[in-house]
């Protein structure tokens, strides 16, 4: 938790190492915010009658982490309220319930950190170069392409 109140605060981590969570929880409160809000996406076990048995992600690191940056001056321009973003993205191999994206937003109430998560989400899924290959148990594997990818055509929601 930070203890004090020094400033907005966006905090990027791409890793191959399990997501906490509570780590981000931790990195985004702080005693001027009433609101922590948070989206976890973990992997599922199916995809079109398909049996996922993990996801791998791959990413170009500094590409990404420039459009996160650019989506966190969005949200403090849509939400000024909102206090600290943390965006945390797992790369590498991600088994079947655990998290390969983490994000937490605090604010003084929780409507704008509430929309500000899900502005979030959304826009790194169409902007943040960061690709999904699908492992199923009995069909080899698949790269997937985000239908709200801008490059491909795809619209932001």
């Amino acid at each position: 938790m930070n203890d004090i109140d020094s400033g907005p605060q966006d905090l990027i981590e791409l890793t191959h190492d399990k997501l906490s969570a509570d780590a981000v929880s931790d990195s985004v409160s702080c005693p001027s915010c009433g609101a922590v809000s948070m989206f976890i996406g973990t992997t599922r076990d199916n995809f079109e009658g398909k049996k996922v048995v993990q996801l791998e992600y791959e990413a170009y690191i500094s590409m990404a982490e420039s459009e996160l940056k650019k989506i966190f001056s969005k949200i403090r321009e849509k939400w000024p309220t909102v206090r600290h973003i943390c965006v945390h993205h797992r790369l590498g191999i991600v088994p079947v319930t655990e998290a390969s994206v983490i994000i937490g937003i605090s604010s003084p109430h929780r409507t704008e950190s509430l929309e500000a998560v899900q502005y979030c989400i959304n826009a790194l899924k169409a902007t943040v170069p960061i690709w999904k290959r699908e492992i199923y148990e009995n069909e080899g594997s698949s790269w997937k392409e985000n239908k709200e990818c801008l490059w491909t055509g795809g619209t932001m929601k």
